[in-house]
C-alpha cells in the first residue's frame, strides 16, 4: 500500500503537551513468533535531532521490580520528514530507522518511557523514575493494573492519573496509537505512519532476490521496484559489504536508477570464487542514501555466501570416528600427583588439577559461542559445527539469536542448569575473548554456566526436546547412532569433580545438584571411548580454561571413581600415545563385508566388539590381509592389536 504521512505543524505544536516528544506508537506484542515489534517516536518539528534522549523499557512483573531491562540511547538519530523515528527489527516493514533485536520488548503488564539524559543513566535493573521524564507510557496486553508503575510516574504532575493501557489479548494483532488529542487506541499496526492517516506523500521501495544462498562463483539478479511509478529518475545506490565479507568478494552494479515513469530496475552481482578459506559470509544489501520521498519496505536483506574451500580434519566426524591421530596436549606430568591414590583422596587429588584456582580460568557464556565454534567444528567442513545428540553438521552462521529455532543451533547445557543451579549473569553477555577471564575455584558453581567442557553445539529444537531430563530418560534423537554417548557422560561425569555441590548418582532424582543415570552414563562411557573429534575438543578448551576433562585423557580414572575399580589405587597409564600409536590403515569404512588392513609387519589380533562392550569375533593374522567380516549391517567397536600397541576405531557395517 502507499503510505500517505501528513505534517500539519501548527497543529502538532498544539496538541503535543509535553516536550519535543511523545510516543506515538507501541506494537509491544504480534502474532506468531512476536518478531515484528516496534516502538514508534514523534518529534514535533520534522527532522528533530535526538541527541541527548534515551529510550528506556521498565518490566513490570513481580521478579522485574519495575526496572528496567532494555535502553536505547537515541545520540545520532533524527526523525524523518514527517517527525517519526521508527525503532524494532528488520522484520517490520516499513523498516525501522533503528534496528533492534527480534522479540526484545517485553509483553506486559510493563511501561516504556522517554526521558533526556544518557544510556549510562540507566544501567539494567534501574527502578523506572520521574526525573528528566518526557513521555511514558503504561502498557499490558491483558494484564492487571500495574498498581507500583502507575504510582511511580502519577507523582510526575504532567502525568498524574496516568492509565495502563491494554494492547489485547496475547498473539494479538494491535498496536497501541496515540490520538491527537493524547489518548490511546489499539489498532492496526501504522509503523512510519501518522496515527490520523495525514501526511507528506512517501512511495515505498522494495528489494527482492530469488534465493537467500549461493555459492562461491554464482551470480544473482536484485529485483527493487516502487509502490508507484516515479515522477522523476530515482538515483540511488546499494551496498553488499558486511565484514569480512567486501567489495573483493563480488562485483556488479551498485549504482542505480528507476527511470521517471517507471517502478523497477535490477542488477546482477556476481560472487568471486577465490582460493581463500575465509568460512561461509553473509553479505547484507542495502540501500544508501535513499532520497526522503522513498520509504524501504525491506533492507538488509541477508546473502548467505557459501565458502567453498572450507577445510577438512585429519580426522573423523563422531560418527565414523578415527582413534590415536589427535594427541593430548596435556603438559608433562598434569596428572602424577593422582599416582598412589584412592577413593576420597583420588578424587580430591583430581579436583585439585582441574578446579585449581591459581592456574583455571572462567570464561563469559558468550565466550562459549566463539569456543564451540572451534572444539565442535566438523571435521568434515570447517565451516559447520557438529551437533551433539542429532549428530549432523550445521552451518556456523546457524547461531539461534532469537525464538526462532528452526534450522538453528545454540548452546547445550549437558547438566542442565535448572538441575545443577548455575545460571547467567550480565557480565556474561560479553564476549571478551581468551585474555580476559574470572579466577574460578571448585566452590565457584556459577561458572559451570560457562564451563565448555560440559557445554556441546546442538540443534536448538533438539535440545528443547532434552530440556533437563537425566540421561536414561533422554537417549537422543531415533535413529541416530548414540555416538554422543560417550562424550556426554565423559562431559558430566567431570562437573562432578570440578565442583563441589554437583553429584551424578542413580536413577532420575528431583534433588538440586543431581543428575542421572550413573549406571547409563558408566555404560555409555564404556561403549563409546575418547575418540580424536573428543580429544580436539579437550585440547581447544584446554587453551581457554586452562584445564582438561581428564576422563578423555585417562578414562580408566571412571572405573576407580565410580566403577569396577573403586577403592583400588589408581597408578597412571604410562606412555598412553606409544601405547596406542599402532600404525595400521583400516579400510573401506563403511563397508558391505570386507575390510583390508595395511601398514602391519608383526603377528597381529582383531578383535569386534559391539557399541554395549560385548565381543563377537576374533581374528589372528600376520602382516598386511584382507579378512571377511560376515557381520549384519550395524555400527561395530574393532580393536587391533600388534607388537604392544592398539589401535581402536569404529566401523560401520552395510548391506
Amino acid at each position: 500500500m502507499k503510505y500517505t504521512i501528513a505534517f500539519l505543524f501548527f497543529f502538532l505544536l498544539s496538541t503535543l503537551t509535553f516536550g519535543q516528544l511523545v510516543i506515538n506508537e507501541l506494537d509491544a506484542d504480534t502474532p506468531g513468533i512476536d518478531d515484528m515489534e516496534f516502538l514508534e517516536i514523534l518529534s514535533d518539528t520534522p527532522n528533530f535531532p535526538l541527541d541527548g534522549y534515551v529510550v528506556v523499557f521498565f518490566n513490570g512483573s513481580t521478579s522485574g521490580n519495575n526496572s528496567s531491562y532494555f535502553t536505547v540511547d537515541l545520540d545520532g538519530q533524527v526523525t524523518d520528514v514527517n517527525g517519526l523515528l521508527l525503532i524494532g527489527s528488520n522484520t517490520v516493514s516499513p523498516v525501522p530507522q533503528l534496528l533492534i533485536a527480534e522479540n526484545t520488548i517485553q509483553n506486559g503488564a510493563d511501561a516504556v518511557a522517554i526521558y533526556q539524559g544518557d544510556e549510562s543513566d540507566f544501567p539494567e535493573e534501574t527502578v523506572a523514575t520521574i526525573n528528566n521524564l518526557v513521555d511514558v507510557l503504561i502498557y499490558g496486553t491483558a494484564d492487571a493494573d500495574d498498581v507500583d508503575m502507575i504510582a511511580i510516574f502519577s507523582a510526575d504532575p504532567n502525568f498524574a492519573g496516568i492509565q495502563q493501557i491494554n494492547e489485547g489479548s496475547s498473539n494479538n494483532t494491535n498496536s497501541i496509537q496515540r490520538n491527537n488529542d493524547g489518548s490511546y487506541t489499539a489498532a492496526a499496526p501504522t509503523p512510519r505512519e501518522l496515527n490520523d492517516g495525514t501526511g507528506v506523500e512517501q512511495n515505498g521501495i522494495q528489494m527482492e532476490v530469488a534465493q537467500t544462498q549461493y555459492g562461491e562463483g554464482a551470480s544473482f539478479d536484485i529485483l527493487f521496484s516502487t509502490e508507484e511509478n516515479v515522477p522523476t529518475d530515482l538515483n540511488f545506490e546499494i551496498n553488499l559489504n558486511e565484514f569480512p565479507f567486501s567489495s573483493l568478494d563480488y562485483s556488479g552494479n551498485t549504482s542505480l536508477m528507476i527511470s521517471a515513469g517507471q517502478n523497477t530496475t535490477s542488477t546482477t552481482i556476481n560472487l568471486i570464487d577465490d582460493t581463500l578459506d575465509e568460512g561461509d559470509e553473509i553479505a547484507v544489501i542495502r540501500f544508501v542514501n535513499l532520497p526522503n520521498e522513498y520509504l524501504p519496505l525491506n533492507n538488509n536483506l541477508e546473502i548467505r555466501v557459501v565458502d567453498n574451500d572450507f577445510q577438512v580434519a585429519p580426522f573423523g566426524i563422531p560418527t565414523n570416528p578415527t582413534f590415536n591421530i589427535v594427541s593430548s596436549t596435556q603438559p608433562a606430568g598434569y596428572y602424577e600427583t593422582l599416582d598412589g591414590k584412592a577413593d576420597l583422596e583420588l578424587r580430591a587429588a583430581l579436583q585439585s588439577i582441574i578446579a585449581d584456582p591459581s592456574v583455571v580460568r572462567a570464561q563469559t557464556y558468550t565466550d562459549i559461542i566463539d569456543i564451540l565454534n572451534t572444539a565442535d567444528q566438523n571435521p568434515a567442513n570447517s565451516n559447520e559445527v557438529w551437533l551433539v545428540y542429532s549428530e549432523e553438521g550445521r552451518p556456523k552462521l546457524d547461531f539461534q539469536t532469537s525464538s526462532f529455532s528452526d534450522g538453528k543451533w545454540n548452546r547445550e547445557h549437558t547438566f542442565p542448569r535448572s538441575r545443577g543451579g548455575f545460571s547467567s549473569i550480565e557480565e556474561d553477555e560479553e564476549a571478551d575473548g581468551i585474555d580476559v577471564f574470572w579466577v574460578t575455584s571448585p566452590d565457584s558453581l556459577r561458572h559451570g554456566n560457562s564451563d565448555a567442557h560440559a557445554l556441546r553445539a546442538a540443534d536448538a529444537q533438539e535440545n528443547g526436546a532434552r530440556s533437563n531430563l537425566h540421561y536414561g530418560e533422554y537417549v537422543g534423537p531415533v535413529g541416530t547412532l548414540g555416538s554422543f554417548r560417550g562424550d556426554v557422560a565423559r562431559g558430566v561425569l567431570y562437573m562432578e569433580i570440578r565442583y563441589n555441590d554437583l553429584e551424578i548418582v542413580n536413577g532420575f532424582p528431583d534433588i538440586d545438584g543431581q543428575l542421572g543415570d550413573l549406571a547409563t552414563l558408566l555404560e555409555w562411557h564404556r561403549n563409546d571411548p575418547p575418540d580424536d573429534f573428543e580429544m580436539n575438543r579437550n585440547n581447544i578448551i584446554y587453551d581457554w580454561q586452562r584445564n582438561r576433562n581428564p576422563f578423555i585423557d585417562q578414562p580408566e580414572l571412571v572405573e576407580y571413581i565410580w566403577g569396577n575399580e573403586v577403592g583400588n589405587v589408581w597408578s597412571q597409564v604410562v606412555a598412553t600415545n606409544e601405547i596406542d600409536a599402532l600404525a595400521v590403515e583400516i579400510f573401506p569404512n563403511p563397508t558391505t563385508d570386507q575390510i583390508y588392513l595395511r601398514g602391519l609387519q608383526n603377528n597381529a589380533t582383531l578383535d569386534i566388539f559391539s557399541l554395549q562392550g560385548q565381543k563377537i569375533k576374533t581374528f589372528q593374522f600376520s602382516g598386511d590381509t584382507v579378512i571377511d567380516l560376515d557381520l549384519p549391517s550395524g555400527q561395530y567397536l574393532l580393536t587391533v592389536h600388534s607388537a604392544g600397541k592398539i589401535k581402536t576405531i569404529k566401523l560401520s557395517v552395510e548391506e
